[in-house]
C-alpha cells in the first residue's frame, strides 16, 4: 500500500472543505484500512481534512511541521484546537530544522514530504504559485522527482 502525502490550499471558500473531504474520502477509500499511511504539514485547510480523512478509514500519519514556531506564528488562533488535537493523534512528528516559519521552511517541510510518500495528492485549483512554496511548488517538485501526483479538485469548489 502506499504512502501518501498531501498538498494543498490552505484557504478554501464557504462549502469548499465539505466537497475536499467528500473527495478525499472518494480517493482515499481503495486504501482503507491499517494499511493506509498518510504524510502531511497538517496545514488548515487541506492538509487537515486529510488527516480526518485517514483517521476515518483506519488509518494512521504522520506530520511534518516548517519550523519550531509554526503553532505560534502560523496556526490561525481558532485553528488551534483542531491543529493540537490532530498533531496529538499523529503517530510521528518532525519538525524542520527552522526556528522560523517562512517560505523556505514550508518549502523543506514540503520537499520531506515528497521524501517519505509515494503518491501524491494535491488539492489544487490548477493555479500556479504566488509565493514559494504554494501548491503549485509542490506539484511541480513532485512530478519533477517521477512522483504520482493525482490532482484533487471537485466541481464547485473555490479558494477563499
Amino acid at each position: 500500500m502506499p504512502r501518501i502525502g498531501v498538498t494543498g490550499h490552505v484557504i478554501l471558500a464557504n462549502g469548499t472543505a465539505e466537497l475536499v473531504a467528500a473527495c478525499l474520502a472518494e480517493h482515499l477509500r481503495p486504501y482503507a484500512g491499517p494499511g493506509l499511511h498518510g504524510i502531511t504539514c497538517l496545514a488548515n485547510g487541506a492538509d487537515q481534512l486529510f488527516a480526518r480523512e485517514i483517521l476515518a478509514l483506519d488509518g494512521t500519519y504522520e506530520a511534518v511541521i516548517p519550523a519550531a514556531d509554526y503553532r505560534q506564528c502560523a496556526v490561525e488562533r481558532e485553528n488551534r484546537a483542531s491543529f493540537d488535537e490532530l498533531l496529538e493523534r499523529a503517530v510521528r512528528v518532525d519538525y524542520m530544522p527552522y526556528d522560523r516559519s517562512d517560505r523556505q521552511a514550508y518549502m523543506a517541510a514540503s520537499v520531506e514530504l515528497l521524501n517519505r510518500c509515494e503518491l501524491l495528492f494535491a488539492v489544487w485549483d490548477g493555479r500556479p504559485s504566488v509565493h514559494i512554496g504554494d501548491t503549485a511548488d509542490v506539484v511541480r517538485a513532485a512530478r519533477e522527482r517521477g512522483l504520482p501526483v493525482t490532482v484533487l479538485w471537485p466541481d464547485g469548489a473555490r479558494r477563499g
